[in-house]
């Protein structure tokens, strides 16, 4: 064979090799998007009252609001627009009670649900075919305090109107591991912290030492702290 044939073969040899490296990669070597089922436990906090409240009907006084851990159950769903970048929007629930205590002894109110809306930014480590990826997320969103009925053993409940629920902003932060033991189906670990705003008591008068006498009452913001501990599994779904 001629030395310009056996150029063009080598050269059609070559073309084929970085065309087998840089193609798509075939079925869920591209995936687009992730769809999970997440369990597990919340530890929470509530909340302080600015001054104590005394409350005829319990004969009693009270300053402390508290949302006690419970178990969580969550749904998310996400769409990858690069190998590591996803836009993820989750639901998760929170199954807890309403509490009230301090100086008081601690009384359990109603049962109290607690929903979480949010839109999330995740990175994903390393690629698509690795079945180890690390992540990590933050997002927007509102947690939905659901309380229900008044609890039985409070004198005079049955005649109580069933407490209001209510949206509050929120921000969403955490991280976790995914693991695949196929290229379809992958169980996960996630730790996620959710601090909602509720109010924000005045703290005090802070005047400014250049501009006297500029005055500003200082805000003292009070959040409503949560962290959540889930394990799940996350389907997967790709394209050729």
């Amino acid at each position: 064979m001629a030395i310009k044939s056996w150029v063009r073969v080598a050269g059609i040899s070559l073309m084929g090799a970085a065309l087998g490296v840089f193609a798509p990669r075939p079925a869920f070597a591209q995936v687009t998007a992730e769809v999970g089922v997440d369990f597990g436990w919340t530890s929470s906090e509530g909340i302080n009252a600015s001054t104590p409240v005394f409350v005829p009907p319990l004969n009693a006084t009270y300053q402390s609001l508290d949302i006690t851990r419970g178990a969580a159950f969550g749904l998310d769903f996400g769409v990858y627009f690069t190998e590591n970048w996803e836009a993820e929007f989750i639901w998760h629930r929170q199954f807890s009670s309403l509490e009230i205590s301090n100086p008081a002894a601690p009384l359990k109110i109603a049962n109290q649900n607690v929903d979480n809306y949010h839109g999330n930014l995740v990175y994903n480590f390393f690629t698509h075919d690795d079945k180890l990826r690390p992540f990590i997320f933050g997002g927007l969103g509102a947690t939905v305090y659901v309380p229900g009925d008044f609890d039985s053993g409070l004198a005079g409940s049955a005649g109580q109107q069933k407490i209001g629920s209510f949206g509050k902003f929120s921000t969403t932060w955490g991280g976790g591991i995914k693991y695949y033991p196929n290229p379809k189906i992958g169980v996960k670990a996630t730790i996620r912290w959710t601090p909602t705003y509720i109010k924000t008591d005045a703290a005090g008068i802070w005047c400014d030492p250049f501009y006297f006498p500029s005055c500003w009452v200082v805000g003292n913001a009070d959040y409503q702290n949560s962290i959540e501990y889930t394990g799940g599994v996350t389907f997967r779904f790709g394209k050729d």
